[in-house]
């Protein structure tokens, strides 16, 4: 038997072994070496959001630990792209994927200490505690302008509905306890879950909810009535269309109208924001967009070599 690397295996998996960083800093956290804070310290109550397009977040807690939800890539059937570019290189303590879509489980293109793709359960580090709530990912766009779902069921043999669903279209809503608040992202998950699912959201004070122009995982309307329900103090838009970012094959839209719908809106000036815990608990439903704005630089005059990153793992 011979064994020989082609670039199709070479890419199969996880990118890990090929990651040159390594979890000292979590050994030092779990070791004791490294001083954790904790809410009730006083010493730090915030924790910086970065926004990295799609429904890409980058969540930094009070004592430094990182995590990346939903990183995203492009269709790996190579049938057409949402996206100009891979997902930029990053390096976070712990990555987390809300459900098998391409556009939110690229969980091997970022170099991550802790893997947690679809959590069911609780994880708990350092000064994160972290719920994943297992249901289901929407299956009914009618509201959608290209009413996707309906098109998935004709002309794929996906099963969307949530009694015989394939694997891709479960949804895990991750629910995240960080200085002293609570930051729920919502995935693409369903609007009308059953009972049980909302008694373990609870009340929340960060809302990472998908909203854009084309109505795309959720109807304007169904977007305010999830919030509403969850008494969510600040809500952040996701999952919406950015001209130097998401190609046209993605359908998306900007998520302006929506916003400009909601009393004095935030806009953010860059790619990253903070939120502290005064700040938040002041308020209720209040819009924080990061509009155009991302946490790195879009890479669209570089070289096909910085935009596909197979090659630099």
């Amino acid at each position: 038997m011979t064994t020989q690397m082609t670039e199709s295996r070479m890419n199969e998996g996880m990118w890990a072994w090929r990651q040159p960083e390594n979890h000292n800093r979590m050994i030092d956290v779990q070791s004791g070496a490294a001083p954790v804070l904790t809410p009730d310290s006083g010493e730090d109550s915030s924790f910086e959001l970065a926004y990295f397009g799609g429904s890409a977040f980058r969540i930094t807690a009070p004592s430094g630990l990182t995590l990346m939800i939903d990183p995203w890539r492009n269709l790996p059937t190579g049938n057409w792209d949402w996206y100009h570019y891979d997902f930029p290189r990053e390096c976070v303590d712990i990555v987390l994927s809300t459900h098998a879509h391409f556009d939110h489980d690229a969980v091997h293109m970022v170099s991550a200490s802790v893997v947690l793709d679809r959590l069911i359960g609780t994880y708990e580090f350092a000064d994160v505690r972290i719920t994943g709530i297992a249901d289901k990912h929407v299956s009914d766009s009618t509201h959608n302008a290209y009413n996707w779902a309906e098109m998935t069921r004709r002309l794929t043999p996906v099963r969307t509905d949530p009694e015989t669903n394939w694997r891709s279209y479960d949804n895990c809503i991750l629910l995240l306890e960080v200085a002293g608040m609570k930051i729920l992202h919502w995935g693409d998950n369903r609007p009308d879950a059953p009972q049980h699912v909302w008694d373990a959201m609870g009340e929340v004070d960060v809302l990472l909810l998908p909203v854009d122009g084309s109505q795309h995982v959720l109807s304007d309307a169904q977007s305010d009535e999830v919030a509403e329900r969850l008494k969510a103090k600040v809500i952040v838009p996701h999952h919406y269309g950015i001209w130097n970012l998401t190609a046209r094959a993605s359908t998306m839209l900007p998520c302006d109208d929506w916003v400009q719908a909601h009393a004095d809106p935030i806009r953010t000036e860059s790619g990253t924001y903070r939120f502290s815990r005064d700040f938040v608990m002041a308020q209720a439903g209040r819009v924080v967009h990061f509009g155009e704005n991302l946490a790195f630089e879009p890479p669209l005059q570089e070289g096909q070599e910085l935009k596909d990153r197979r090659n630099t793992p």
